[in-house]
């Protein structure tokens, strides 16, 4: 009769399993202490990189394959058995026996560097999660700043609709005017008002748009504070596509090749079988002796030489490799892709900033006065309005589009340093 003893011990956390689910999310919840006065830049990536449940969600995973590597280095457990030959005292014989696996072909080492590679993945993989949190609040940010920007324009387009108004008004009760150009002048106020009430929604969308990178669905800042008329700086392309191949997202790819190479290296190891050295007594109470028992034992691969599991990690390899190329030539594309966005929307800032919106504005003050004096017609000074009105829209709609630019490249460097000042053009 053979009696085999394993003595595993469990343990158990009771105190977590008696929480509910709902104490356990409270628990895992990250607020962010928003203030209400204005935000700046700087406040609102320290609130997103504090409170950004994607970016702790990283952070967790980190933390679990940090645990990965401690269990890669623990050696495999001893076994005690136990075997008992005749139930009868006189002629029984008992065996206590210690058996003690060894690996073989470097298994333990291979083990290791497999789990610490993947830990090497899970850091790039904050990283380029940091970098991702920090493009998407400086965009969220200067979309709000812009926002603010065209709901103070329309607001004032507003005023200069009611003051055209209240001047066709009254040149009309003068009777130096028809009553059509009144209407047209109520109209176009009503117009202006339409502007401003879209203007307002896209403000409230931009705000719980930043807001909502640090899980917060409800904003409570009163404002984002910045100069919404600052550019972004247009680095030079060579030294971007420099920087590029220090990115963690490439980084990234670069590691899961080695990371793969190291787990076929463990399949490969696997194909060397362990070896089990046994240490023992056995006490034979018929004869009253007392014995020594040394034993040794492995397996032998006749059948199972692992090739299956080697043969996928080969080939997973292989496909880390062309995983890797493909992100290279990715990210070259979508840097460049990005870059020449930015300078296009610098170029058309810069020329509506110093031709068409001086121009439109000393077009609608002249076409004004001149409505006000009787010398033009309120249809004049309407294409006026609507001309510098679209200019000012046009010129808000590049600057948007350079600040996200600018925030899709720190994206693809992966640039977790401070957010550069915004310059003039």
């Amino acid at each position: 009769m053979r009696i085999t003893l394993s003595v595993l011990l469990l343990a158990l956390p009771l105190a977590a399993w008696a929480q509910t689910p709902q104490t356990r999310l409270n628990a895992g919840t990250l607020r962010a202490s928003e203030p209400t006065a204005p935000l700046t830049l700087n406040a609102a990536l320290n609130l997103a990189l504090g409170a950004n449940p994607e970016l702790s969600a990283a952070g967790r995973e980190l933390e679990a394959l940090d645990a990965t590597i401690t269990q890669a280095h623990v050696r495999p457990n001893p076994e005690f058995s136990a075997l008992i030959e005749d139930t009868r005292r006189a002629t029984r014989t008992t065996t206590l026996q210690l058996n003690q696996p060894i690996e073989l072909g470097g298994k333990r080492g291979a083990r290791i560097e497999a789990a610490e590679r993947g830990r090497d993945a899970a850091s790039l993989e904050l990283d380029a999660k940091r970098a991702e949190i920090r493009a998407a609040v400086t965009a969220a940010f200067f979309d709000v700043l812009v926002a603010q920007e065209r709901s103070r324009l329309a607001q004032a387009s507003v005023e200069l609709a009611q003051r055209a108004t209240a001047a066709a008004a009254r040149r009309v009760t003068a009777g130096k005017v028809s009553p059509v150009e009144e209407t047209r002048a109520r109209v176009a106020e009503a117009g202006a008002r339409v502007e401003l009430a879209t203007a307002t929604s896209e403000l409230t969308t931009a705000r719980r748009r930043l807001a909502a990178t640090w899980a917060n669905p409800s904003p409570r800042f009163e404002r984002a504070e910045g100069d919404p008329e600052a550019l972004p700086p247009l680095p030079a392309l060579a030294h971007l596509n420099a920087r590029l191949a220090a990115s963690p997202s490439l980084l990234r790819a670069k590691i899961e090749v080695e990371r793969r190479q190291a787990l076929a290296k463990v399949e490969r190891s696997r194909r060397v079988p362990d070896l089990t050295l046994s240490l023992g007594a056995k006490r034979d109470e018929e004869r009253g002796l007392n014995q020594a028992i040394f034993g040794v034992s492995i397996p032998i691969p006749v059948f199972d030489r692992n090739q299956g599991n080697l043969l996928e990690a080969l080939r997973r390899t292989d496909k880390a490799q062309d995983q890797l190329s493909a992100d290279g030539i990715r990210l070259f594309n979508e840097l460049a892709v990005a870059y020449e966005r930015l300078s296009t929307a610098r170029q058309e800032t810069a020329s509506l900033r110093q031709d068409v919106l001086p121009g439109a504005q000393s077009a609608l003050d002249a076409a004004t006065r001149g409505f006000e004096l009787g010398k033009f017609s309120f249809l004049d000074v309407l294409d006026a309005q609507r001309t510098l009105f679209q200019a000012r829209a046009q010129s808000l709609r590049a600057l948007a589009e350079a600040h996200r630019s600018a925030a899709e490249i720190e994206r693809i460097l992966g640039d977790t340093r401070p957010a550069p000042a915004a310059v003039q053009p």
